[in-house]
């Protein structure tokens, strides 16, 4: 049994986001229902059918075409609204309202909703209709502008900050927050998550903005005991042209590092207070370069193997080809196999939150579009000439 079995979730993320906040309670028992846009051309495509299945933020999930533009369409979905617990949605402020499914309206017909909205500036501001995406936001937020080497552009986090660690979580968390409430006092409400403020928030959470407020100091690419100019906070080539990560910010684990590399006199170098905004300077730059000498004498996974032993923090860059063989990958089950009536086995990546008493699961597969509407509109009490007159009219 999951923490969440029983709860009803109607999914209209769009992007993968929305898909990934839904994932996270789908896998933990929820009951999500993706509501998509019919595609005439989606069931003779196998190929894409395929691949749908091998979808991670699709899994545990069933899929219902619906064309929310039109009327028969958006009183479908009012019907499953009455007796959903969550709606989750990725649409620009005003675009539920007009097709029908807004909150005040869904709210009138179920009190007891949780109604999540995730889009780029929340539901409200000056910029509440502007268009952009991850790095659109994390350019925004300040945080863009300190990733990378002080002297040259910033590195794109790909779209794992805003997208995930900011929509994704925070509105999984939202909607887990809003259903506690409810179970106080009996009724939902919209949880409002916004791109740019969770971009923000992640990035006030971080060390080199300690002091910004306090003193004024304000961090900048490249500097930081955490930008990668320090020698115990680095990425260092080795003999193999592949990349190890040194993250010893704490004087003792430096000092193990430096005895194993046969430098114990760089043990000076450890992390000091006056690192939070600057960049190394001279001498201590001069040491990474030296330590990276060093480094380049062994392969990879020969210094891995003697900074474990020698209580280092210590990391392999892996090419993703690599991760799914890890050890640690592997005991901790974040590689599994899924059943597929069709396809076979379909590798997926684990559950990464591990519950003692009520753990996650992978019931299903990700679901080829529209592939229970069907089931779910005879749930619904919708007869088979009724269903047909919906397909007819483009309407499923």
């Amino acid at each position: 049994m999951g923490a969440l079995d029983g709860i009803k979730i109607l999914e209209l993320a769009r992007v993968a986001p929305g898909e990934l906040c839904t994932m996270l309670l789908a896998d933990m028992g929820a009951d999500v229902l993706k509501v998509e846009t019919p595609d005439p051309n989606a069931a003779g495509d196998a190929e894409a059918a395929r691949r749908a299945a091998f979808s991670f933020v699709n899994r545990n999930k069933r899929s219902l075409s619906l064309n929310l533009k039109a009327p028969e369409g958006q009183a479908v979905f009012r019907k499953l609204a009455t007796s959903a617990d969550v709606i989750v949605e990725g649409f620009r402020p005003g675009v539920m309202k007009r097709l029908g499914a807004d909150y005040d309206t869904i709210q009138a017909l179920n009190p007891r909703i949780v109604y999540c909205s995730l889009s780029g500036f929340g539901q409200d501001g000056p910029y509440q209709s502007y268009p952009a995406h991850d790095m659109n936001y994390l350019s925004m937020a300040g945080m863009l502008g300190l990733i990378g080497e002080g002297d040259r552009k910033p590195a794109i986090p790909l779209n794992v900050v805003a997208d995930y660690g900011g929509a994704s979580l925070h509105g999984a968390l939202g909607i887990m927050i809003a259903l506690f409430a409810r179970e106080r006092t009996g009724r939902g409400q919209h949880v409002d998550v916004s791109y740019l403020d969770t971009s923000i928030s992640l990035l006030a959470a971080t060390p080199n903005m300690r002091f910004f407020f306090s003193d004024g100091r304000a961090p900048k690419r490249g500097a930081g005991f955490l930008g990668g100019s320090y020698p115990y906070y680095a990425i260092y080539d080795t003999k193999d042209a592949k990349l190890l990560t040194i993250g010893c910010t704490e004087p003792w684990l430096w000092e193990n590092f430096c005895k194993a590399i046969g430098r114990p006199d760089f043990a000076k170098h450890a992390r000091k207070p006056d690192q939070f905004v600057r960049a190394a300077n001279a001498e201590e730059d001069a040491a990474r370069r030296e330590i990276e000498a060093v480094i380049k004498t062994r392969t990879r996974d020969e210094w891995y193997e003697i900074l474990v032993g020698a209580d280092v923090c210590v990391g392999k860059v892996y090419d993703v080809e690599e991760v799914p063989g890890d050890p640690q990958v592997r005991h901790r089950q974040m590689v599994v196999d899924v059943e597929h009536p069709t396809h076979g086995h379909i590798r997926q990546f684990g559950v990464a939150i591990k519950m003692s008493d009520t753990p996650g699961s992978i019931r299903r597969a990700a679901p080829a579009s529209g592939e229970h509407t069907e089931h779910v509109l005879k749930d619904l009490g919708y007869g088979a000439d009724d269903i047909a007159a919906l397909r007819t009219r483009g309407v499923v």
